[in-house]
C-alpha cells in the first residue's frame, strides 16, 4: 500500500497522469477553468440581471445567496464527489445504485438535445459577430429590410389633451396642430418596432409566421452552426487534454470583455440610472414576500450551476482521486454567483445608458433572453462611439462564454461512449468525436431553418426543465436514502481526509432533508404553473406541444425501462431482485486499485465486463 502511495505521489508530482487508461487533467487549473466556463453560460449574462431587476433589486441576492447554499452547492458538491470517487461518466457512474442506472441516461440525452440548439444560439452570435465588422452596424437604422413599422423612435398615435377647459381624446397631429399638450399617462404609441428587432427576425432569422412554416434553411445560420461545431471539434479532438488548454482563453477572456463593458458603460450618461434599476436605491425588502421570487432564485441556481446535466460528473470523472473537491466546488460556485451579479453591472449601465438616449424608462429596455442578447444590447451598443468595436466585443464574448459550456456537454457525451467502449475510444478517439459533432450539427439544422428559432424554444421549454429537475431528485434520493448518504461520505473521506461531525453538519442537513425538498417543491411549482410554450405572441400548434411532451418523455422514460430491465435480469423473487438492484453493483469503487483500501478490497477489475453483478445489456447497461 505505502509503495503504491508512493508512486502516486511520484505521478502527481511529475505532473502525469495516474489513470494511465482513462487519463487525467493536466493540472488542476485545467478543470478549475473547465467547471467555471461550464458553470459560467449565457445565462449569467442574459437571465440573471433581469430576474434582480424584476424581483427587488439588492434584496433578490438574499435568496439567491441561500438557495446557493441550500441547493446548488449540495448538489454541486454531490456530483464533483461522485465523478472524481468512481472515475467514471454520468452512466458508468451508476453502478453505484445499478436501478437507478436510467437516470444518468436521462442527464446524457437531455444534454444531448440541449447542446443541438446551445450550438444554434452560438452560431447566431457568430452571425452577429461577422455582422459587426462594418462601418455601420446593420442594424442601427431602418434600412432597406425594413418595412413600415420600423422607427427608431416611439410615435405618438392619440393622447388627452385639455381644450377650452375641456378634456378632449384626439389624434397626435391635431394635438401638435393646436399647440395642445398631451396629459401625462395618456398617451398612447403607434406600433412601432426598433430597427435592431426587425434585424433579428426580418434579416437574422428570416422569420417564418409560426411552427407550421418551416421555410428554407438560412444558409449563412447553417454556415455559422458548421464554424461552431467545427471549433468545438478542434478543441476536442484529444479530450481534457486539448480542451483543458482551450478553455485558459474561452473560460477569462469573457472576463475581460465584461470589465471592458462595465468600464465604458460606467462613463455614459444615464448609466447610473440603469445600475439603480438592476440593484435599486432601495431594494425591494417586500418582494421577499412572493413565492415566485424564491421559485426564481432556486431555478436561476440550479440551471446556472449545470447541476443534473451529467457535466459535471464528467469532468470530475479525470481528476486525480486525492484531489480536493469540497474546495474545489466552493470555489467554482461562488465563482459563477460573483460572474452573474457582475454581468449585471455591465449590462444595465449600458441599457440605462440606452434609456437615456431614448428618452424612454429603463423598464421598457430592459429584457431577457433572447430579446436582451439580439435586441435590446444590440439597439444599445449602436448607440455609443465607434458602436461596430462594442458590438464585436460583446457578441465574441457571447460566443465564448456558449463555447466552454459546449466544451463541456461534448466531453459528456464521449466520456459515456469511453466507459462503454474504452478500448475503441481510446483507438478511434479523434474519429469518434468528429462523428459526434458532425451527427450533432445535421440534427441541429432543423433549427437553423425560418422556423428554428420555434424548435430552439420548444427544446429550451421542454428538455431544459423538468427532466433535469426529475434527474436530480431521484439522483439526491438514490444516492442519500438508498445507498446511504453516510456511507457516501465516508467514500468522499477516502479522498479528501477525515473530517469532524461539525463539518459534515451542513451537508448532512442539506443532504437527507432540505435539498430534497427544495427539488421537489420546484418540480411541483413547475408543473402546476406549466404553460403551452409561445414565442413572443406566437402560439405554438398542438402538434408542437405533443412534440415537446415527446422530447421529454423520452428523456425520462429510460428511468423506468433500466429499472425493469435490471430487476428483470436479478436473480431470486421480486424483492430480492428489488432489493440486489438496489446494491452497488460488484465493481463499484474506486477505479485504480491502489485507491481502494480495505473498504473496497472486495471490487471486481471495472474494466472487467464480464465479472459485473449486473449483467449486459445491448452494450450500453453494465
Amino acid at each position: 500500500k505505502d509503495f503504491n502511495l508512493s508512486n502516486e505521489k511520484d505521478a502527481q508530482a511529475s505532473g502525469s497522469d495516474e489513470n494511465l487508461e482513462r487519463g487525467n487533467w493536466s493540472n488542476k487549473a485545467d478543470y478549475l477553468l473547465s467547471m467555471v466556463g461550464y458553470a459560467v453560460g449565457l445565462g449569467n449574462v442574459w437571465r440573471f440581471p433581469y430576474l434582480t431587476y424584476q424581483n427587488g433589486g439588492g434584496a433578490f441576492l438574499i435568496p439567491y445567496t441561500l438557495m446557493l447554499a441550500l441547493a446548488g452547492l449540495p448538489l454541486f458538491f454531490m456530483e464533483c464527489s461522485l465523478g472524481q470517487f468512481a472515475s467514471l461518466g454520468p452512466v458508468s457512474v451508476w453502478r453505484i445504485l445499478p436501478l437507478f442506472q436510467g437516470v444518468g441516461i436521462t442527464m446524457v440525452i437531455i444534454s444531448t438535445f440541449v447542446t443541438i440548439y446551445y450550438n444554434v444560439i452560438i452560431a447566431y452570435a457568430l452571425y452577429y459577430l461577422f455582422a459587426s465588422f462594418q462601418k455601420v452596424l446593420p442594424w442601427s437604422d431602418c434600412f432597406s429590410w425594413a418595412d413600415e413599422f420600423c422607427s427608431k423612435t416611439r410615435l405618438v398615435s392619440d393622447c388627452n389633451a385639455t381644450l377650452d377647459g375641456e378634456i378632449i381624446h384626439a389624434n397626435y397631429s391635431f394635438i401638435t396642430n393646436n399647440n395642445l399638450t398631451c396629459m401625462n399617462g395618456s398617451i398612447n404609441y403607434k406600433p412601432v418596432q426598433f430597427p435592431s428587432e426587425q434585424y433579428w427576425n426580418k434579416v437574422t432569422l428570416q422569420r417564418s409566421s409560426g411552427l407550421d412554416e418551416t421555410g428554407n434553411i438560412v444558409w449563412y445560420l447553417a454556415l455559422c452552426l458548421l464554424l461552431s461545431w467545427m471549433i468545438v471539434g478542434a478543441a476536442l479532438f484529444k479530450g481534457i487534454k486539448s480542451s483543458g488548454k482551450v478553455v485558459y482563453f474561452t473560460a477569462l477572456f469573457p472576463y475581460v470583455i465584461l470589465l471592458i463593458l462595465l468600464v465604458r458603460g460606467a462613463t455614459l450618461e444615464g448609466a447610473r440610472d440603469g445600475i439603480e434599476y438592476y440593484i435599486g436605491t432601495q431594494s425591494n425588502i417586500t418582494k421577499l414576500m412572493e413565492a415566485e421570487v424564491w421559485k426564481d432564485a432556486a431555478t436561476q441556481i440550479f440551471y446556472s450551476l449545470s447541476v443534473a446535466w451529467g457535466g459535471l460528473v464528467a469532468l470530475s470523472s479525470y481528476n486525480k482521486f486525492h484531489n480536493n473537491c469540497y474546495s474545489d466546488a466552493i470555489m467554482v460556485c461562488v465563482t459563477n454567483c460573483l460572474t452573474s451579479i457582475f454581468a449585471g453591472f455591465a449590462i444595465f449601465s449600458i441599457l440605462g445608458h440606452m434609456a437615456f438616449v431614448s428618452k424612454r424608462p429603463v423598464s421598457e429596455v430592459v429584457d431577457s433572453g433572447f430579446d436582451l442578447a439580439f435586441v435590446a444590447y444590440p439597439e444599445a451598443l449602436s448607440k455609443l462611439p465607434v458602436s461596430p468595436l462594442w458590438s464585436f466585443l460583446f457578441f465574441f464574448m457571447l460566443v465564448l462564454l456558449g463555447l466552454d459550456s459546449q466544451f463541456a456537454s461534448i466531453e459528456t457525451l464521449t466520456t459515456t461512449i469511453h466507459d462503454i467502449y474504452p478500448e475503441a475510444m481510446k483507438k478511434l478517439r479523434v474519429p469518434i468525436t468528429l462523428g459526434v459533432c458532425i451527427l450533432l450539427f445535421f440534427l441541429g439544422l432543423i433549427c437553423v431553418t425560418q422556423a428554428g428559432i420555434y424548435w430552439v424554444n420548444l427544446i429550451d421549454h421542454f428538455c431544459a426543465g423538468w427532466g433535469i429537475l426529475i434527474a436530480a431528485v431521484l439522483e439526491i434520493i438514490g444516492i442519500v436514502y438508498i445507498y446511504g448518504g453516510n456511507r457516501f461520505i465516508e467514500d468522499i473521506e477516502m479522498m479528501i481526509g477525515k473530517k469532524s461531525r461539525l463539518f459534515w453538519l451542513w451537508w448532512r442537513a442539506c443532504w437527507f432533508f432540505i435539498t430534497p425538498v427544495l427539488l421537489m417543491a420546484i418540480l411541483v411549482w413547475s408543473l402546476v404553473t406549466f404553460s403551452t410554450p409561445t414565442y413572443g405572441s406566437v402560439l405554438y400548434p398542438t402538434w408542437g406541444t405533443v412534440v415537446g411532451w415527446c422530447m421529454i418523455i423520452f428523456c425520462v422514460i429510460w428511468i423506468p425501462v433500466i429499472a425493469i430491465v435490471k430487476i428483470a435480469k436479478a436473480e431470486g423473487n421480486l424483492c430480492q431482485r428489488i432489493v440486489s438492484c438496489c446494491r452497488p453493483a460488484a465493481n463499484w469503487g474506486p477505479y485504480l486499485e491502489c485507491h481502494r483500501g480495505e473498504r473496497y478490497s472486495h471490487v471486481v477489475d471495472p474494466k472487467n465486463e464480464k465479472e459485473h453483478e449486473i449483467p449486459t445489456v445491448s452494450g450500453f447497461i453494465y
